[in-house]
């Protein structure tokens, strides 16, 4: 403990790597020379690397609760002395129209519908929409109990008391659960909504959710690409778009983060929503009018 430097933390966190193809791969994976898989590895974005000091950062302080240390070099001893790690954002994440996701969703099947409006209309994060069962819907008062999240096939439990909170479920988006209801195989209550039913699932068909990332890559972004949208879409970007609606619907933040289920209402205003180039322009245009009146136009100074 006593070796570890600011300098040397942030010099090993520039180099952080991850495998880009980890996800595809089986549980057992076939040796390959470190130049074959040098390929698919990939720099760690900024927001992970901070996740990373700041966990280190949490170790340290409890290191010292139990006087194993009396320091703690990456939060450093004032402010600017520690592991200095940005968040930033490596590019502008992708925001849909409204139009184009009435495109997507025209070309979709049920259950590929099913999944995006479950994504996008109740904010669910992408393992929590993979962890979904029939016992968690309550078709009466349209409302869904979240009670676990599903990440690479482990099931954990939602913590923080903003996830626990009761999700509200529109009508049109009920229908369509109740008619993948009636179609799929899988309907006892303690079901996955979106089981795995393909044959390799062997023992494990039926009771495990599917793969959300497959879902994605072979049935929704071919969509996305034959109907020529540039952007990049992934789960995360539904979320987002969600978001970015309800702003631009002029809703109370306070609804718009409980809503999301986010800790607090900067999560939501500065890293999720963005504002849309007609409210851009509208808000814009107030101004001009305002400063360019018949007063102080141009042609009125001309006139006088």
């Amino acid at each position: 403990m006593t070796s570890i430097k600011a300098p040397a933390v942030e010099e090993w966190l520039k180099d952080l790597k991850f495998d880009t193809t980890w996800r595809q791969k089986k549980a057992v994976r076939l040796a390959r020379k470190e130049k074959e898989k040098e390929k698919d590895m990939q720099l760690l974005a900024p927001a992970s690397k901070a996740r990373i000091r700041d966990l280190m950062s949490v170790l340290f302080n409890h290191a010292i609760r139990w006087e194993f240390t009396d320091r703690n070099p990456i939060s450093g001893p004032n402010k600017g002395a520690g592991v200095r790690q940005s968040s930033k954002r490596q590019s502008v994440p992708d925001i849909l129209e409204v139009s184009e996701i009435q495109a997507i969703v025209a070309e979709l099947q049920l259950r590929e519908r099913v999944l995006l409006f479950l994504d996008m209309a109740t904010g669910l994060r992408r393992g929590e929409l993979a962890g979904v069962r029939w016992q968690d819907f309550d078709f009466a008062v349209l409302d869904i109990d979240v009670q676990r999240s599903v990440v690479d096939q482990v099931v954990g439990r939602c913590k923080t008391e903003a996830l626990q909170k009761r999700i509200p479920l529109d009508e049109y988006t009920a229908q369509d659960l109740l008619a993948w209801f009636q179609q799929t195989l899988y309907r006892d209550p303690d079901d996955y909504v979106f089981a795995a039913n393909s044959s390799r699932a062997g023992k494990k068909l039926g009771k495990q959710p599917l793969w959300l990332s497959t879902i994605m890559r072979y049935y929704i972004q071919p969509v996305v690409k034959r109907l020529g949208i540039k952007k990049r879409v992934t789960w995360h970007t539904f979320r987002r778009t969600y978001t970015t609606l309800l702003h631009a619907n002029g809703e109370d933040v306070k609804v718009v983060q409980e809503l999301l289920r986010h800790s607090s209402s900067r999560i939501t205003m500065d890293i999720y929503a963005q504002a849309q180039m007609p409210a851009k322009r509208a808000a814009q245009q107030k101004v001009v009018e305002m400063v360019r009146s018949e007063k102080t136009a141009p042609e009125a100074k001309k006139m006088a």
